[in-house]
């Protein structure tokens, strides 16, 4: 639920079923315990030149509470090829509207 900024009654809902919260916590676990499957913690910003001609879109949402705005300017700021778009009403979840609009805009850019 705290990946959302405004979470809907039907989402709420979702998250109080047994199976539901399970297999969130089931995903989320794996991905801790292996460390987001990198090899260090550095291995984005140690690697960063095998991508930064690639064009890319760095997409944050203002409150998010997983991967904090700080951490996403830092990559910017190591990476100031890439675009750079803080969706001010959202958090993680990729499905809030303005995080959607960011996300489709620049797949629509990348298409051309």
């Amino acid at each position: 639920v705290t990946s959302n900024v405004v979470m809907s009654d039907a989402g709420v809902e979702r998250f109080r079923e047994d199976k539901y919260a399970l297999a969130l916590a089931r995903i989320e676990t794996h991905y801790f315990v292996n460390h987001g499957f990198m090899d260090d913690p550095d291995q984005i910003f140690r690697d960063l030149d095998r991508i930064r001609t690639t064009p890319a879109v760095i997409v944050q949402g203002r409150y998010d509470l997983v991967c904090p705005m700080t951490t996403a300017w830092e990559l910017h700021r190591a990476w100031p090829e890439a675009e750079f778009r803080i969706v001010p009403d959202a958090g993680h979840s990729a499905f809030e509207s303005g995080t959607v609009h960011e996300l489709i805009s620049a797949t629509d850019r990348f298409a051309e």
